[in-house]
């Protein structure tokens, strides 16, 4: 088994990507650092991590379930590596290059002195071996849905696709095309909240879905030891169960998470909706002593530009980031008032303007990096080894 903690000191790779430095102390804040030197390594690599084994009546097995990360170790590393999670309908392409050619947070926090962890979930991109296969149908145009879901605009077919006045996203042909070619489908059975079901089939399917993908990646927090993770999207549910079932957890950075758990013994109030959205983004209850266990790390959430936070909308991709943010809302008021450290920040709030729901790589996708920065620094997450700023 690969004990990442000693084997990423085993080499120098000096990679020349023509697009930037990462020098051994970055600037005070964590930003500044200059983009005229290759970006150099202490070591870099992949493993899988998790997972579960089938054997055959005649001994024969069958390997799955399992995740897959790669890591890039910078030379003089800050004290705790960033996990970073995709979401649903993406892989760890999602933190590599944006659409548009630049630096996405891999490389961006790697010139930033951090080592980092991309991960595909289990039964998602590099990590497809599945012992619970699925369908995966023929294709069906669907783009629309996720373009207004994703807060570029509104495309509701047949009319054309409108994007928002300001939106931080390439309009370039190459760069949408490389967009959309980097959503992928589950190869294996992903239990999605019960379907439609609701009341206790649906809170059975939440609680198995998160109890999976957070015991794999709990695994490989095992090999990273103390580490951020950030989650986008859907995995925002498995990085608060990630946190719940290990304590190698040190922050939480989710940017955008679309569902949330909650103590059951204090339910949060019903936020009115369309009866698919009640049940997709309902509450996901856990015990007193799990969700406790939440309070004892920074976390902080992340919401973009154009959402309506009043206005009901007939339309689902418009609709389901009103009740999201009243959701988030209440998930930090459960968390804040068990005295735990749960901030929301709306990124129009601070005069950062136009992004969609994939902030990290959008085209101003440095400066949400910078208030990621910032917000380190301030929990004292930043730190070299040696550093004793939190002491």
């Amino acid at each position: 088994m690969l004990d990442t903690r000693n084997a990423l000191r085993t080499s120098t790779l000096a990679l020349g990507l023509g697009i930037g430095a990462l020098t051994a102390v970055a600037a005070d804040d964590g930003r500044g650092v200059g983009f005229s030197e290759p970006v150099v390594l202490q070591t870099q690599g992949s493993f899988t991590y998790g997972g579960t084994v089938i054997t055959g009546g005649d001994g024969d097995t069958f390997h799955g379930d399992h995740g897959y990360v790669q890591y890039q170790i910078p030379v003089h590393a800050r004290r705790y590596p960033i996990v970073m999670w995709h979401g649903t309908n993406q892989f760890s392409k999602t933190w590599e290059t944006t659409p548009d050619g630049r630096d996405g947070y891999q490389n961006i926090f790697l010139r930033r002195g951090f080592s980092t962890y991309i991960l595909d979930q289990p039964r998602r991109g590099r990590a497809g071996r599945t012992t619970a296969g699925t369908t995966i149908p023929d294709a069906t145009p669907d783009e629309a849905f996720s373009f207004t879901i994703f807060r570029m605009g509104v495309w509701v077919p047949p009319g054309p696709a409108t994007f928002f006045d300001g939106v931080q996203v390439s309009r370039n042909p190459d760069s949408l095309n490389q967009w959309w070619r980097q959503i992928t489908p589950n190869t294996g059975f992903e239990l999605l909240d019960g379907g439609l079901s609701a009341g206790s089939e649906a809170q059975r399917a939440r609680t198995e879905n998160r109890v999976f993908h957070s015991k794999a990646a709990a695994a490989l927090f095992d090999k990273t030891g103390p580490a951020i993770l950030l989650t986008h999207s859907g995995s925002g549910k498995y990085g608060w169960g990630t946190a719940m079932t290990t304590g190698n957890v040190k922050a939480i950075v989710a940017y955008e998470p679309v569902q949330f758990v909650f103590p059951a013994s204090e339910p949060p109030a019903d936020v009115p909706s369309d009866p698919t959205l009640a049940v997709l983004l309902g509450p996901d209850f856990v015990s007193d002593a799990e969700f406790d266990k939440l309070t004892t790390i920074p976390i902080q959430i992340i919401f973009g530009d154009n959402i309506d936070f009043n206005t009901p909308s007939p339309i689902f991709g418009v609709e389901v980031w009103r009740i999201v943010v009243q959701r988030a809302r209440q998930f930090a008021d459960a968390v804040n008032s068990r005295g735990g450290n749960v901030e929301i920040l709306f990124l129009p709030d601070i005069g950062i303007y136009g992004n969609t729901h994939f902030a990290f790589s959008d085209l101003n996708n440095v400066e949400v990096a910078d208030q990621l920065s910032i917000w380190l620094r301030s929990k004292n997450l930043d730190e070299y080894e040696g550093d004793h700023r939190g002491d």
